[in-house]
């Protein structure tokens, strides 16, 4: 009788503590979304300053030129700035030289003259002459009026054999990342991503970086051709680099009770709420609390954050969700019932009952 009351009062101390213990794990350890305000602000205790608001058609975010944080204005001060321009000499260029009335004075120079690092070519008869920063035919035309001292018949014939002064760089999604020269013929932006091999299937075309003299300015193809413009209109400089992103950081994250958690891309028409809960297979019908899908939006650089939420037990809802548009990194997310919370407390605990009957008939 003394070990049987022992062995019970063992089980009731273990079901009690498990009981407990198991009732605590399973209900921190989920994901919910806890007491948020109806609307308003406040701070949580992450130290992060929250907005939240339920999503109405008065309060829908606005609808941006792209997915990114590229403006229009910055897009269109790029094309301002990118047009097709006549290529100058730079150091390290190699000129062809001819002089067509006197071959004789130039046939030491077959090989090339080759502009120094000041910018400066040695030519027979003259000396150093500049070179870099002119446009050949306005070479041509200086080195004509040098000559017309010493010969009767100047007429030089120059072109560049050797382009090594104006270069840019590449990196990111290609097949070839590296560094390239720009020749005569002006190199456009589509062009270099060509020359680098094309994007990788990973590659984003709406989602390039082109730094230029300490400049950034985030490319998208799809809002190039919203504004009526391309990727050939932008010409690149001695200098530039590109960056061509991966598509994964252009996606939004689903979280809790989906019919499929996974990461959602934004394709190049973009993506509403409405689409993400599509592709996420909907609703767990099971577990999920359709009053409240809440999208958080972090505002990178502040210590400010968004959440939104709408009502998807109301038809309504979804017209509102269709015109809600993702950006990226948002957190969709969903909280379950009440009741599928309780039975996830009580799966927890059957294992351990299980077991506290078997302790009991000992």
């Amino acid at each position: 009788m003394r070990q049987t009351t022992k062995l019970l009062s063992t089980a009731c101390i273990l079901l009690s503590s498990t009981l407990y213990g198991c009732a605590t794990t399973t209900i921190n350890a989920g994901l919910q979304s806890g007491d948020l305000p109806p609307s308003g602000s406040f701070v949580a205790e992450n130290g992060l300053s929250f907005t939240v608001q339920p999503v109405s058609l008065a309060n829908l975010p606005p609808k941006r030129v792209n997915n990114y944080s590229a403006s229009t204005r910055d897009l269109a001060q790029l094309l301002r700035t990118s047009g097709r321009v006549d290529y100058k000499i730079s150091q390290s260029d190699v000129l062809n030289i001819t002089l067509v009335s006197y071959p004789d004075i130039t046939s030491a120079g077959a090989s090339g003259y080759p502009v120094d690092q000041q910018g400066y070519i040695q030519f027979p008869l003259i000396g150093r002459i500049k070179a870099s920063g002119m446009s050949v035919p306005q070479f041509t035309a200086n080195l004509r009026s040098r000559l017309q001292r010493y010969l009767k018949y100047p007429d030089p014939q120059v072109k560049v054999t050797d382009y090594r002064g104006n270069r840019f760089f590449i990196d990111g999604e290609v097949a070839k990342s590296g560094e390239f020269n720009i020749s005569d013929a002006p190199v456009s932006l589509y062009t270099a991503i060509s020359m680098a091999g094309g994007a990788t299937e990973e590659g984003d075309t709406d989602n390039i970086t082109l730094n230029r003299n300490g400049q950034s300015y985030q490319v998208s193809f799809q809002a190039l051709r919203q504004m009526g413009a391309s990727a050939n209109q932008i010409y690149l400089r001695d200098g530039d680099s590109i960056h061509v992103n991966s598509k994964d950081i252009n996606r939004v994250y689903v979280l809790g009770e989906f019919g499929k958690v996974a990461p959602v891309p934004i394709l190049e028409q973009g993506l509403s709420l409405a689409q993400v809960i599509g592709e996420s297979a909907g609703l767990n019908p099971n577990t999920a609390n359709a009053a409240k899908i809440y999208v958080v939006r972090d505002q990178p650089g502040t210590n400010q954050a968004d959440i939104y939420y709408v009502d998807m037990q109301q038809i309504t809802s979804f017209a509102l969700a269709n015109r809600f548009e993702m950006q990226p990194n948002d957190i969709i997310y969903v909280d379950p019932t009440g009741l599928a919370r309780w039975n996830r407390v009580l799966s927890a605990l059957l294992p351990s009952t299980s077991a506290i009957r078997s302790v009991s008939s000992l």
